[in-house]
């Protein structure tokens, strides 16, 4: 695996000055935001193997904050191409001076809302942005594969309210729980939802 202890040294000295981790948790920055952000990866791997992102694709990250899943993402994928933006610009800020420091080739940072964002992408990332009743109609139409967010809590009462309002099968969805691959207390409730533009492969979404 990559060597995230940079990345880590970056980030305690920005959020000294601009506060995009909380300071009770800036401890945990490795477990609870960059491997929580490669639960994304993890969860490709598992379902697609080989068929998962490939040379080239595009990946835009939603509401990126200081650049989580996005830079730790880029970091392991660097043959792909990552636009991270956000509303706010001041964590704009933080996630593009990261990802210079880092040398990441493959990275920009947008101050935009995900609308404002042109063009089509690949894949669409988010962790912890929204609601997907609300994030769906930023990127829909806008993706050509799948959406990848990260969530937490009962996820299924909010699939099962995307899927009537949004008009969108429930088998065009998956949850994949972390703790699958992570086990520690922290990722008990925390999920991959995958949202593809056509049937995924089982196993789909079931409630437990």
């Amino acid at each position: 695996m990559t060597d995230y202890t940079k990345l880590e040294e970056l980030y305690r000295e920005w959020n000294a000055k601009i506060n995009v981790i909380s300071r009770k948790d800036i401890d945990n920055i490795r477990e609870h935001h960059v491997m929580h952000s490669l639960a994304i990866a993890e969860y490709l791997r598992r379902f697609y193997g080989e068929d998962g992102w490939k040379a080239g694709e595009s990946v835009l990250d939603v509401g990126t904050g200081g650049g989580f899943p996005g830079i730790p993402l880029a970091m392991e994928f660097p043959e792909l191409k990552f636009t991270l933006c956000d509303s706010i610009g001041k964590k704009i800020l933080v996630a593009r001076s990261v990802a210079e420091a880092l040398g990441l080739q493959n990275v920009e940072c947008v101050n935009a809302r995900a609308e404002a964002v042109p063009g089509e992408f690949d894949w669409v990332v988010s962790r912890a942005v929204t609601s997907l009743v609300n994030f769906y109609p930023w990127v829909k139409g806008r993706f050509r594969r799948s959406i990848l967010c990260l969530k937490g809590g009962d996820v299924d009462a909010e699939i099962d309210e995307f899927c009537t309002k949004c008009r969108v099968g429930t088998g065009c969805v998956r949850k994949w729980s972390i703790s699958e691959w992570l086990e520690n207390d922290y990722f008990t409730e925390k999920f991959v939802i995958e949202i593809g533009k056509d049937y995924l492969c089982p196993p789909v979404f079931e409630k437990n």
